[in-house]
């Protein structure tokens, strides 16, 4: 897998927190046409001593998903798609308070963030390179995939991880350490594209009330949030960015959630008009998820992929998809079908 660069060069600091370094890193990865707008590196996986294996979230999706795309001939070579730099501390602080940043130095804050207990206990420097390390190459991920989108020609991107989309500005929370979604969202306003109107269509399971807290006031943002309202985070205050909240009850089936979609985003892409889309792609919605708790079928997050996409593509609105929640050991295979299924119907441009 080729980054252009791979600056492995740190900050490390007494306490053990590690960032790479902004200092005399070489310019970022290039996009070119010539590779698929797919973006992951086997760091992105959590491995810690076993306790990832506490933990709902498959640490391990990105790397199952990749190595079925391989298998489905839709990856021939690891050089072919894009795989990111560490996201650098000077980075994250475009967004970030210092204060939250330097909260993550404690093992106890991240323990909660991550909701594994046993994080507590173990020291700082472990937890930032096993755990929250992958977190910033997937944050970074999550950016170079809307560079990709917009810069390639393609017209498309997706990251294998990202989505961390409880996470705020000043607050980590659901599984979510870094705010890649509003980061992005800054990336391409201040990117010199004219990318002026930027459409979240958030289908997770879970309210995206991270990036909505700190989107709350920007016009140039719409935010299109389909969730199931009875679970966490239940957070009224996020509530007001969004401008097309479409609730669901728990154990909504495939024929409601689907109807809902198509009604809903050709309503949202009407009245917004966007130049760009940040699809969060969660499929915690899978039927037998233990958090979602809702009843989508694996062909319907299928055809819920596929909807976003044409839209997306039939418009000529750039779009990156990030994976977000699923906590089912069945979710990358179905994001790998999916996917397989866009390239089917002529839904990634320029991937035979």
């Amino acid at each position: 897998m080729s980054s252009g660069t791979d600056d492995d060069r740190e900050d490390d600091s007494p306490d053990g927190t590690s960032y790479r370094s902004a200092r005399n890193v070489p310019p970022t990865v290039q996009i070119n046409r010539d590779r698929i707008p797919i973006v992951y590196r086997p760091e992105y996986g959590v491995k810690f001593l076993g306790l990832q294996k506490l933990h709902p979230f498959d640490a391990a999706k990105g790397g199952n998903i990749y190595r079925l795309l391989k298998t489905n001939g839709l990856i021939r070579n690891d050089e072919d798609v894009y795989a990111p730099d560490e996201i650098t501390l000077e980075e994250l602080l475009e967004v970030h308070t210092k204060r939250y940043i330097d909260s993550l130095k404690w093992s106890l804050n991240v323990a909660k963030i991550a909701e594994i207990p046993p994080l507590l206990f173990v020291p700082n420097c472990f937890v930032q390179r096993s755990y929250l390390r992958p977190m910033r190459y997937q944050t970074s991920g999550s950016i170079l995939a809307a560079r990709a989108a917009l810069q390639s020609g393609h017209g498309w991107a997706i990251n294998l991880g990202g989505g961390f989309h409880h996470c705020s500005a000043d607050r980590g929370g659901g599984f979510c350490p870094y705010a890649d979604i509003t980061l992005t969202v800054k990336m391409l306003q201040a990117s010199g594209n004219g990318i002026e109107r930027i459409l979240i269509v958030d289908l997770d399971a879970h309210q995206g009330n991270g990036y909505e807290r700190d989107l709350m006031n920007d016009a140039g943002v719409f935010i299109m949030d389909m969730y199931n309202y009875r679970i966490y985070p239940r957070d009224h205050t996020a509530k007001l960015a969004i401008r097309r909240a479409v609730e669901l009850k728990p154990h909504t089936d495939d024929e409601e959630y689907l109807r809902k979609l198509k009604h809903c985003l050709h309503q949202s892409l009407a009245e917004f008009d966007p130049n760009f889309i940040i699809y969060n792609a969660g499929t915690d919605i899978l039927k037998g998820d233990p958090l979602g708790l809702l009843d989508i079928t694996p062909e319907g997050v299928i055809e819920r992929d596929e909807i976003v996409f044409r839209s997306a593509i039939e418009r000529s609105i750039p779009v990156v998809m990030l994976l977000s929640g699923g906590y089912l050991r069945s979710s990358a295979r179905v994001i790998a079908n999916s996917i397989v299924n866009l390239r089917d119907k002529a839904l990634l441009p320029t991937v035979e």
